[in-house]
């Protein structure tokens, strides 16, 4: 058995989730009630999810306590880049949504959840998230909270003995360790998600929204493919496509099929070790990417507006429409702190054109038809972009260090930390 599992786990682990995937799409077809095989995903995507807001309290309290006077960190940077991108997101999806039009066949209202008033109660939410108790933003998950109480705990303790600092530090790496072994069981997990979406979801949702989904995730895919990496080769001036390839491997894949920006905190934090990258900084800025970096938020709520407009006939003016492109990103970085997340922020953005709450609450129901689909596609955009901006900060860090800044360069820093 012990030989067996050495095997198993000298395969490379993106290769067993590709076997899992195919086995839990066969297994859909062929089976589509054996509720077993589903709860493989489902406790999966919960062991991911409840070992997260530890990870992240306990890895920020060791990061800030250990930090020294003067020690640089590319936190500015990042946030920059964080901005940057979920505006520039924003403001595609406009373009692309006056490009293709699309009108809407408006579903059944999401009667059982309610939207914000306005921008300010976005803003009050999230506001009220960072003095939230922090025990209770531990057990709900709430990361704006977690990380504000980890930097407190983490900046009063930097007085502290060496002996505490060893014990926070030992702490981290076991929570750590905790997280490789969940991890390591991603082709399970990954074969119960594929099969639940599989036997549960069939292909009409194309035929009657297909259009929409296509701007949606054509979208996003070019904010993947085209913009992100244009910013990241204004930052870096050089090849950004190894990079960008290895996060939406890496990190996208797996968004995708959990569909949670807090599930995939503890792949992010594995894949930046595995590129060398500084723990002190990647430890805040991928839970902080996980609550602001929504580039993939600000392309459902714009595109899904500016279909409500087209569908009731209105017409939008551009001076309008870069209105809409500033709420969405300013929406969407408060998304994390509205219970139901980008869906629930449609009617600030369809209030813009004075479309009524009950007609944008049936837009937000035909979020939810489509959401298997553009939710997997948004938390992938949104999560793979946390680590690569963190990446594009370092590398910008070192190009003005006067290091060699390229793909190969940080492959092999890792490969020197043994990382890799």
């Amino acid at each position: 058995m012990r030989d067996l599992l050495r095997k198993w786990n000298s395969i490379s682990l993106v290769k067993r989730i590709i076997v899992g995937m195919v086995i839990g799409a066969i297994l859909g077809v062929v089976a589509p009630k054996a509720v077993a095989i589903g709860m493989l995903g489902t406790l999966f995507v919960g062991g991911l999810k409840a070992i997260a807001p530890v990870l992240v309290f306990v890895l920020v309290i060791a990061a800030i306590c250990q930090h020294q006077a003067g020690q640089k960190t590319n936190m500015k940077s990042i946030i920059v880049l964080y901005l940057i991108g979920t505006f520039s997101a924003a403001l595609i999806a406009v373009v692309a949504s006056f490009m293709f039009p699309v009108k809407l066949i408006l579903a059944e209202g999401a009667t059982d959840v309610t939207a914000p008033g306005g921008i300010a109660e976005v803003l009050k939410a999230l506001l009220m998230n960072i003095v939230d108790n922090p025990l209770n933003a531990i057990v709900n998950g709430n990361y704006i909270g977690i990380l504000t109480w980890a930097l407190v705990f983490g900046f009063a303790l930097r007085k502290a003995a060496d002996s505490t600092k060893k014990i926070l530090t030992d702490i981290s790496e076991a929570v750590s360790q905790a997280v490789k072994w969940v991890i390591s069981c991603a082709p399970f997990g990954i074969l119960g998600l594929v099969y639940n979406t599989v036997s549960t979801n069939g292909l009409g949702i194309f035929s009657t929204y297909g259009k929409l989904l296509l701007v949606l995730v054509g979208t996003m895919f070019f904010i993947a493919l085209v913009v992100n990496p244009f910013i990241v080769w204004v930052c870096t001036r050089t090849n950004p496509y190894p990079l960008v390839m290895r996060t939406l491997k890496d990190s996208g894949m797996y968004a995708f099929f959990t569909r949670s920006s807090a599930a995939n905190i503890p792949v992010n934090m594995n894949l930046c070790k595995s590129l060398g990258l500084d723990k002190d900084t990647y430890s805040v800025s991928i839970p902080l990417g996980a609550t602001i970096n929504m580039a993939g938020a600000a392309v459902t709520i714009a595109v899904l507006a500016l279909a409500a407009a087209h569908t009731l006939g209105i017409k939008v003016d551009m001076p309008t429409a870069v209105i809409l492109s500033i709420l969405s990103a300013v929406s969407a970085c408060g998304a994390s702190g509205v219970a139901g997340g980008s869906l629930l922020l449609i009617p600030l953005a369809c209030s813009l054109f004075g479309i009524p709450a009950d007609i944008s609450m049936q837009v937000v129901g035909v979020g939810f038809i489509i959401g298997v689909i553009q939710d997997s596609c948004e938390t992938g955009l949104n999560s793979s972009t946390d680590v690569l901006f963190t990446a594009t900060a370092e590398l910008m860090e070192r190009k003005k260090n006067g290091e060699k800044v390229d793909y190969a360069s940080i492959k092999a820093a890792a490969a020197e930390n043994n990382t890799l």
